[in-house]
Formats: structure tokens, sequence, C-alpha cells
């Protein structure tokens, strides 16, 4: 599957095949591709766990309650979850990181003095912001860099995913031993759709010119209509949902994976675990 048309079918496929496993080899290609992403100071604070429905452990599994998130029902019949954590401990050897970067050529030209000024001016600055480097939102938003490569190489080697948050998550941190100074960002499902590659067409998107600007917010940047046709023969632009047979499609699918017809009724359960959460925290 070429980049464009892994991009354009980038869309959350929420039906998976729960009997058929996936290759380790799959998953292993997924977290190579966010190794490489993209990280402010080659800090490289984005971490994994993957959990294996045919490996793990009861605890481990019983620990990701199917009333955990909207549409919950995706974490119980995913052969694969991969927890995606950031580790704040990296933000404190940056400065290897740095003399890393100055070594492999990758920052400064001269080596001797700007591995002294690292270690004179900029790790000291970098280490007396300290916490305001938690806030600033460029660690995570890198972590999301390194969570979409994996998503397009899950789809260029035939798999569907969905990435969905935990409003409840202490019992699976507590379960996967993660460090205390760790933040879960998001879980994401990984599998074999168990519906059509088209999964109904284009979902709805807000209108380009509403989204992007030239210059100056609010002054829409020129959408060329052939560009368009281009990316619609590329297929990255999809014909929009929902397509003529989707409501056939998503009635099998319900009967087959046997989910509720309704979405979002997990929404009392993810409420319940956020208030049993939140009474941990009291005296």
């Amino acid at each position: 599957m070429e980049l464009k048309e892994a991009i354009g079918r980038r869309r959350s496929t929420r039906f998976l095949a729960p009997y058929r496993p996936v290759e380790r080899a799959k998953i292993q290609k997924m977290l190579e591709a966010a190794t490489l992403c993209s990280f402010w100071g080659n800090v490289r604070a984005l971490r994994a766990v993957v959990i294996e429905r045919e490996t793990a452990p009861k605890e481990i599994l019983d620990a990701i309650p199917e009333g955990s998130a909207l549409g919950g029902f995706q974490l119980r019949l995913a052969p694969v979850i991969i927890v995606w954590w950031l580790d704040w401990a990296a933000l404190k050897v940056q400065g290897d990181r740095l003399h890393e970067l100055v070594e492999a050529g990758a920052a400064g030209v001269d080596k001797e003095a700007s591995h002294r000024y690292l270690d004179e001016a900029l790790i000291p600055f970098f280490q007396a912001a300290g916490d305001n480097l938690k806030t600033g939102g460029m660690t995570e938003m890198d972590c999301g860099q390194g969570i979409a490569q994996a998503t397009l190489v899950a789809f260029e080697e035939g798999l569907g995913t969905c990435l969905l948050g935990l409003p409840a998550h202490k019992k699976l941190k507590r379960a996967l031993k993660l460090p205390e100074d760790s933040k879960i960002l998001v879980v994401q499902t990984v599998g074999y759709p168990a519906e059509q590659p088209e999964a109904g067409g284009q979902r709805p998107r807000l209108p380009f010119a509403q989204m992007y600007s030239l210059n100056v917010c609010g002054e829409p940047f020129p959408r060329d209509a052939a560009v368009v046709e281009d990316l619609k023969s590329d297929k990255m632009l999809q014909d929009p949902a929902p397509l003529p047979w989707r409501d056939a499609e998503l009635k099998y699918l319900a009967r087959a994976l046997d989910i509720r017809p309704i979405f979002g009724e997990e929404s009392t359960e993810i409420v319940r675990a956020m208030m049993e959460e939140m009474s941990e925290d009291k005296p």
C-alpha cells in the first residue's frame, strides 16, 4: 500500500477480527517506525507496552475493563493492545541525548566547542526549566508523531487500529508496573479488520478552508481542485460516508462480534471507573 493510500485509510478501524492473531514481526515494524520519529532535543520519551491477548497474564487483561473507553468493545476483542506511555524520566537525561547528536554530526560543526557549550550553557538552561518543560505540550506532540508513524505502518501491513483514551487508567498503570513518574497517553487496538477496507467511506471532516490559513488566521489557504483530483486518483481522498452498503455491514458486524448497537453506551461504566479511581485518592 502506498503512503498516500495509507494516510487516506488511516481512519479508525473499530471492528477487528478477534480470532486472528497479529504476527509479532508486524508489531515490531510499528515500534521500529515509532522509534524513528522526530523528537525535540532527541529526548525519546515515548514508550510502549504491547499486550497480546493470547499470551498476556489474566491480571493484565483484567486491568483493561470494557468500560474504560467509548466503544470499549474494541478493547475486549482486539488481539493486540499497545499502551503508549510517556516516560518523564527521559527528560532528566536529555543532556546525554544532545551530546549524542553532536557526536553523530547532527548538531554543531565544531564538536569540541559544541560539547563544551552544551555542558556550560544549554544543558543547565534546560535543567533550570524543570517542570516547565512538561507543560508546553511539545513532548506529548512528539510522542504523537511516533504513534502516527506506527499507525501508518500498521495500515501498510494490512492491519487495522484505533486509538482510545483511558479516563480511568490507574488500575492498568499498576498492572503494567509503569513508573510512578509516567503518563499513559493512549491505548491502541491492533488487529486484522473485520470490516471492508473502505470502512463505510471517508468520514466527515471540517471544510479545508475552515481549518487552514495563509499568512494570517482567517485567510483561507487556497485549495487547488487539481491537487484534490490527484489525491483522489491516489486513493488518499475517498468517497464520502456512508457508502450504500454500510448499514447492512454494521448490522452484520454487530451480530458477528456480539457488540452493543448503541455507540457510547459504555459511558456509565466509564463514569463508574473514574469514580472508583477518585475514591482511591481520598484520605
